[in-house]
């Protein structure tokens, strides 16, 4: 059903990850800014964001845009489609030069994630879903994919992954309560991805995050068979007034994974 969307969005991630690796490559260590609220914007945020915005109004003009580098129109509350758009989700990853950054692209129908896309300049890796067909990862040799969450639901040997940049007291906490040992620190949506591709078990994130950040990473990980949601177990909802998924989240294999 949203297979055109899929494609113009996969296209897009595609064109801002080449302009995105341009300004990796390069010297920019002068040129970063930072917001309002003290997180970084570089050159690559920017370019990133003015392609995929240019594509997806290209050929969807009257649906919505919502991204973390457009000024937000409020217009998109009475538009029943939604792109919700991350140009360069890991900001702190690329500063740092570890690879560990992504482009987000979502589009949400009538406050519900329908079709996600995932991309990873740094190795090429696009991850993608749409409702009902399923969660891929598409690599750079051609090679296609299909996701599918793990099946493991004993707590003694739980695999983990947590954000590299944002720490988390609640996590820290959960993850001395019940002993995991093996644990991930990596950046940006592609805790999320892991957990869709069935390398790690859990992802809970008490922080405070923006629509941008989980929108795409949702429709992947309950595509590809997994759990998302709000830290209070209500369903996340996209294109809202406030933006901020102010109640943290999880994306979890299996239910009896759910910690408390």
């Amino acid at each position: 059903m949203w297979s055109k969307e899929l494609e113009i969005a996969m296209k897009a991630a595609v064109e801002a990850g080449r302009e995105i690796m341009k300004v990796y490559e390069s010297d920019f260590s002068n040129t970063v800014e930072y917001k309002t609220d003290n997180s970084p914007l570089t050159r690559a945020d920017k370019a990133s964001n003015d392609v995929i915005v240019s594509v997806l109004r290209g050929a969807f003009p009257t649906y919505a845009i919502l991204s973390e580098e457009e000024k937000d129109d409020k217009e998109r509350l009475n538009n029943p489609f939604c792109f919700i758009v991350d140009p360069l989700d890991g900001t702190k990853e690329f500063i740092k030069r570890n690879g560990q950054f992504t482009v987000n692209i979502a589009l949400a129908y009538k406050n519900r994630p329908v079709m996600g896309v995932i991309y990873v300049p740094a190795t090429g890796d696009l991850f993608y879903a749409s409702q009902n067909e399923g969660a891929y990862l598409a690599k750079p040799s051609g090679e296609k994919e299909k996701l599918h969450v793990s099946d493991n639901i004993d707590r003694r040997r739980l695999r983990a992954v947590v954000s590299s940049s944002h720490s988390c007291e609640e996590m820290e906490r959960m993850i001395e309560e019940y002993q995991i040992k093996d644990l991930l620190r990596i950046g940006s949506s592609l805790k999320g991805c892991l957990v869709a591709k069935g390398d790690v078990d859990i992802y809970f994130r008490h922080n405070p995050t923006m629509e941008w950040d989980t929108a795409a990473m949702q429709c992947i990980v309950e595509e590809a068979g997994g759990i998302f949601r709000q830290m209070d177990d209500s369903e996340m909802t996209y294109n809202r007034e406030n933006s901020l998924n102010g109640k943290g989240f999880y994306a979890i294999n299996r239910i009896k994974n759910r910690l408390y």
